[in-house]
């Protein structure tokens, strides 16, 4: 029978028999069940596990669903045992016979870790709705309990219905057939893995199910949901739900958010009743969350920082990489360093001031914009009078208000307005689009959702979280239609009404969240990155120190962000006329009409916005052209820029020194190169982005021969790995996502930014490429930018991505790249370009090119319309190089 279990060792599955104490047992009831457990096997190895994993499935599965975390956790340096049930019913365990409700779940779990002699320290492990019945055991046993793992699971319908998915199965005349007379809760419940199972993993969880007679504990099983007040297992949820919230064991939530059974919504309720959890979403995972991703390793990695540190006094620390401890960041001097000035400090300062502080473009009929604006005294009043109105409709600290609003006037009043009362703002791109967007938006689970009409569609559509706030007034019906309840203009107006003689505004404390701003999404789904109102305040003064961006300052922000910072650094900031979400979308005329609304200084603009800039810098009349010349500094970020672009722009804004940032959203700016250091730098392997900004440390973890970052920090010249800042304004953790947080801040103080580069000799950084895009070749580990510099500086070539195809370590490198004039059909390059690639590409780097593709366009990030997508481009590179049919770029 073992043997038809894929995963499972045969010494694992074993039988026992338990006295029953359930009231649905028969008095002196024995029960055999059978259990997946690796004590034995450690036993033979003489291995001391660490404790106990007592883990626990839902329904319909059983305990094979358990396999991966059996054998991770018993081959681990730090074995564990783990002890899965097949529940009473389910499974390959005993059909008792009797309809066993949650009371009687719990109390078998009970009678058989009574039976086993299972001592402290044990981690409950549930999933579905074993996850309710392995609390239910937690807290009857809290002497034992050492840990909390729940997976996809729910202790309350939380005010909800029960889920959609689930009704059905629960109408009396689908019920019986559904669960039990046939096979559709099997085959629903199977069909939500994602990616699918293979057909022997399939085989084997329907295995114990195979007839009738065998599927009864599913019908009870799902006739046990207490979904109302009046089902009879409604007070022994209540009772498991009220007692978690006393919970004081670490606790671990793993969730796939395509779940239709348990959305993200009992996420949320989970972590209100846990609130010191770890949490971590896993995106494209759904209910069947332990088969569609690898829990174990993570899992396992939790269990060492938070149960068994802590079960040997410890406590909670961090672990060193592997072959190395991990020395902490530079120190820092602390004398000098000035005080905590939180981001409101310089809109307060200037409540007095009739200038203008925020200014918004309007387009105008005959191509020229009109302006509105807000002076810094109609700031102030206006962002108090949002707080107040926000705050009397329930918005508190802490609660996460999602911002769906386009730049200008109305974005910076609610983020101030939001920062004012200590609100945590979230900030994802529309660019994102609305699949994109609206995993940003689940994902951080905001309280309130203001929006504009197309949003706030999108939100009723797609189910995204937070009472609903219009960005306009909407009629009665429209606004019933959205599940609009309140909308900006009448916050505005109740707080403004509420102004006369009302509370000041109690200050948000400098290590409370303040920010969750979302990742371009270039290097997989959108990243939440969270940051506090000491960090958000670090950002501002790092780039005021770095390029004296200070009060009196004008600034036109053709990339979001830097808009939105422009009240805090007490600069006049106005947005062009242009789709923000689209940077290309930027003209020399809507640059040089925002640049004349406010006599700009300073210009902030994506290199894609450049390019467009410089590509309709025809269409300038003298005005423009004279606005222009009056800014003094361009900021450009978020991809390599050619020099030759930099040129044309030196043309057109003569009077400007250009400099182009590296940074990322974790850390926004990390070092800086202007133009006249880029040209000094010169060529080399990948492309000069300058030395640390104001406050930052620099420094790379060199890769080994497999390209892994497994070395220590280091700044010596030459050495290439993974890119590492240190910085007070690096962000606090990525939310929601402790996988992620714990690799990206494995070594003690720096941020992993998971970019490669090294130093030079003179403490320059060279940015090579993404360290999920290394070439692993015969010839060894090989970086991608630089040989893309010299393909995209061929003849007839454009931007390029350099992909390693075929398997790790023996990879070839394939060039594809954009051609001028356009290729018009994607495929083989032509020979002469071919040619000519090959040769520059092994002339500048020395690597071996073995085929060079042409493309249309290649595809880019959403936020900077730059950064390229090397993954796609792999994955049709191999498959058109393969012959096969190729997915669309």
């Amino acid at each position: 029978m073992v043997a038809a279990w894929p995963g499972v060792r045969p010494e694992w599955s074993r039988r026992v028999r338990v006295p029953s104490t359930a009231a649905a047992s028969a008095v002196g009831a024995v029960h055999e069940w059978h259990l997946l457990d690796n004590g034995a096997e450690l036993a033979r190895r003489g291995l001391e596990p660490a404790g106990t994993l007592l883990c626990v499935h839902g329904n319909p599965t059983w305990s094979y669903l358990w396999r991966g975390l059996i054998a991770a956790a018993t081959d681990a340096p730090t074995p564990w045992r783990v002890v899965a049930v097949d529940q009473l019913d389910m499974g390959y365990s005993e059909r008792t016979g009797a309809f066993r409700r949650l009371d009687d779940r719990v109390a078998d779990l009970t009678d058989l870790t009574a039976a086993l002699g299972l001592e402290g320290p044990v981690v409950s492990v549930g999933h579905d709705w074993g996850g309710l019945v392995s609390l239910g055991w937690a807290l009857r046993h809290p002497g034992q309990l050492a840990g909390v793992v729940l997976a996809n699971t729910a202790v309350h319908p939380a005010g909800f219905d029960v889920p959609a998915v689930l009704r059905p199965a629960l109408h009396p005349a689908v019920h019986p057939w559904g669960t039990t007379g046939g096979t559709a809760f099997l085959d629903v419940t199977y069909a939500l893995a994602r990616p699918r199972l293979s057909r022997e993993v399939r085989a084997a969880f329907r295995a114990p199910y195979a007839t009738a007679a065998r599927r009864v504990g599913i019908g009870n099983f799902v006739a046990d949901i207490p979904a109302t007040p009046t089902h009879p297992s409604w007070s022994a949820l209540e009772r498991i739900a009220d007692g978690v919230r006393g919970l004081d064991v670490p606790a671990l939530l793993l969730w796939g958010p395509r779940d239709p059974v348990f959305s993200d919504r009992y996420l949320r309720d989970l972590m209100d009743r846990l609130p010191h959890a770890d949490v971590h979403r896993f995106e494209g995972a759904g209910h069947l969350l332990p088969e569609d991703r690898d829990i174990a390793v993570p899992a396992l990695a939790w269990l060492g920082l938070n149960v068994a540190a802590r079960d040997s006094g410890t406590g909670r620390a961090a672990s060193p990489p592997q072959g190395a401890a991990a020395p902490a960041a530079p120190a820092r001097e602390t004398e000098g360093v000035p005080a905590f000035r939180p981001m409101l400090a310089e809109l307060d300062a200037r409540r007095d001031d009739g200038g203008p502080a925020v200014v918004d473009m309007i387009p105008g009929k005959s191509g020229q914009s009109g302006t509105t604006s807000l002076s810094w005294s109609e700031l102030a009043a206006r962002v108090d009078s949002l707080a107040r109105g926000l705050a009397s409709v329930g918005v508190s600290a802490g609660d996460r208000v999602s911002l769906l609003v386009p730049p200008g006037r109305d974005l910076t009043c609610l983020i101030y307005a939001c920062l004012r009362l200590g609100a945590v703002v979230v900030v994802a791109d529309a660019g994102l689009g609305a699949v994109g967007l609206g995993r940003a938006v689940k994902g951080a689970g905001p309280k309130y959702l203001v929006g504009i009409e197309r949003a706030l569609a999108a939100a009723r559509a797609f189910g995204w979280p937070g009472t609903r706030i219009s960005a306009t007034r909407l009629g009665k019906t429209r606004s019933g239609l959205l599940g609009v309840v309140h909308s900006l203009p009448g916050l505005l107006e109740r707080g403004a009404a509420a102004g006369n003689g009302s509370e000041p505004f109690a200050p948000a404390g400098a290590d409370d969240d303040a920010a969750i701003l979302f990742t371009s999404g270039s290097t997989g789904p959108a990243k939440g990155v969270v940051y506090t109102q000491r960090q958000l305040a670090a950002m501002r003064d790092t780039i005021r120190n770095t390029y004296g961006i200070s009060p009196g300052s004008a600034l036109v922000a053709g990339f979001a962000p830097f808009a939105l910072l422009g009240p805090a650094l007490g600069a006049t900031s106005v947005t062009p006329d242009m789709d923000v979400t689209a940077p290309r979308t930027l003209t020399a005329a809507a640059l040089a009409d925002a640049a004349s609304a406010i006599d700009a200084s300073v210009v902030f603009a994506s290199p894609a916005a450049l390019a467009n800039v410089d590509a309709t810098a025809g269409a300038l009349d003298d005005p423009g052209r004279q606005a222009l010349a009056r800014v003094s500094l361009v900021l450009s970020a978020g991809a390599p820029i050619p020099e030759s672009l930099l040129d044309r722009i030196r043309r057109l804004i003569p009077a400007a020194t250009l400099h182009t940032p590296y940074g990322m959203t974790e850390a926004l700016p990390v070092t800086d190169i202007d133009h006249a250091g880029i040209r000094a730098a010169g060529a080399g392997n990948g492309v000069c982005v300058g030395l640390p900004v104001s406050g930052a440390s620099v420094a790379v973890a060199p890769l080994d021969d497999d390209g892994a970052a497994s070395g220590a920090p280091s700044t010596r010249a030459g050495a290439t790995g993974e890119i590492l800042v240190s910085a007070p304004h690096v962000k606090d953790r990525y939310d929601r996502l402790w996988i992620t947080e714990r690799e990206s801040s494995s070594l003690p103080g720096w941020h992993r930014t998971g970019d490669v580069g090294h130093l030079d000799a003179a403490g320059r950084l060279w940015v090579e490429g993404r360290l999920g895009h290394i070439l692993t070749t015969a010839g060894g580990v090989r970086t991608p930018v630089a040989a893309e510099l010299a393909a995209a500086a061929v003849p007839g070539g454009g931007r390029a991505a350099v992909v390693g195809v075929g398997p790790a370590g023996t990879q070839a490198a394939v060039v594809v790249l954009e051609t001028d004039p356009p290729a018009k059909t994607a495929g083989r390059a032509a020979d002469a370009l071919g040619t000519a690639v090959r040769t520059a590409v092994v002339t500048a780097t020395g690597l071996e090119v073995a085929a060079v593709l042409a493309v249309p366009r290649l595809p880019t990030d959403v936020r900077h319309n730059s950064k390229v997508d090397r993954v796609a481009v792999a994955g049709w590179a191999t498959a058109t190089l393969a012959g096969g049919k190729a997915p669309r770029l």
